[in-house]
């Protein structure tokens, strides 16, 4: 696969209904994931089981790219394949996670500014040696009493521009994510009020640092009520307002958005994703870029043991077929059976 510049990678990962695989779980998150099927957390077996997602046949037609983690990119198969070539011969390609995790934004106790901009040139330029066509970096904003400001938003936003101008230095794509988080009470206005601000603020920085817009691909959460909130928002109502958001802050020639799944169920994300591509009235493709939604399926099939790769990795390409679908709004919820 030969790109002549950052657009056409960008365009060529959410290309046809294609999506992402986020499989850059931090090594203590893994822990987590693999703590519900009782599999300890050790380097093999988390290799073996991004092998087990990343051979797996949904691969090919339904996922453009895969976000790993520094463990992952420098991991090899069984038979000693590197995991970036497994990727890309299932005509995906492999991205990285370059952001170092949260710290408390100006000593606060609940708003956070993501950190990894001192050696990130370095990191980047290790990175696009070692294969990856592009990178992510994840903010984090919380809404609550008070919360967000403005300042936490504006840094956050800043370093995300900072951050994307660095990666397309280095020739790789840069995702940007400013994830407002599901958790709390807060109702689907106050998403919606957070989700704007931080897209708003977003698309100014990377304006003003000059970033190319046509190389990057947008990665948000989609504008649904907290999860402890009373508030029960319909498939239509998340759609409706999560299009009306973006539309609001998205210059037309990005090239995709990309979800985050953010908490929601496998089917959850499924539906809502279809839900807004059936709406339509936007300019930009409309996809995905899940985690646990992509693989949780999986990882109850599988369990850790050999044995159940197949029916492991059947999972996985149920899943990543259905997000497709969805991604070119023909889902319906009797496919899944």
């Amino acid at each position: 696969m030969n790109f002549s510049n950052l657009s056409e990678i960008a365009t060529y990962i959410v290309s046809e209904g294609k999506g992402i695989l986020a499989a850059d779980e931090s090594n203590p998150t893994c822990k987590k994931r693999f703590d519900t099927i009782s599999v300890e957390s050790t380097e093999e077996n988390r290799r073996d089981y991004r092998e087990l997602l990343f051979s797996s046949k949904g691969m090919s037609e339904n996922i453009g790219g895969v976000i790993l983690f520094d463990e992952t990119i420098r991991q090899k198969t069984d038979a000693g394949q590197s995991l970036v070539d497994l990727i890309l011969e299932s005509g995906a390609l492999p991205g990285i996670k370059v952001d170092k995790g949260l710290k408390p934004f100006e000593g606060s106790e609940v708003e956070t500014l993501t950190q990894g901009l001192d050696d990130l040139d370095e990191r980047c330029a290790e990175y696009a040696k070692l294969g990856a066509k592009f990178t992510k970096w994840r903010a984090v904003i919380n809404i609550g009493d008070g919360i967000p400001t403005q300042e936490c938003i504006d840094a956050n936003m800043e370093a995300l521009a900072k951050y994307a101008k660095i990666a397309q230095k280095n020739g790789m794509v840069p995702i940007v994510e400013p994830e407002v988080l599901i958790n709390g009470k807060h109702t689907i206005e106050d998403c919606y009020d957070a989700t704007s601000r931080s897209i708003k603020s977003l698309f100014d920085y990377l304006k003003s640092y000059d970033v190319d817009v046509t190389g990057t691909i947008l990665k948000p959460n989609m504008v649904t009520a907290g999860s402890d909130s009373d508030q029960k928002s319909s498939v239509e109502e998340v759609g409706e307002m999560t299009i009306k958001c973006l539309n609001e802050s998205v210059p037309d020639e990005l090239p995709g958005v990309a979800f985050l799944s953010g908490g929601q169920t496998e089917i959850e994300s499924t539906e809502h994703l279809d839900k807004m591509n059936k709406i339509g009235g936007f300019a930009w493709k409309l996809s995905f870029s899940y985690g646990r939604a992509l693989q949780q399926s999986a990882l109850n099939a599988w369990l850790g043991k050999p044995e159940n790769k197949n029916a492991g990795q059947q999972a996985f390409a149920h899943r990543a077929k259905m997000n497709k679908l969805a991604a070119l709004g023909i889902w319906s919820a009797d496919l899944e059976n």
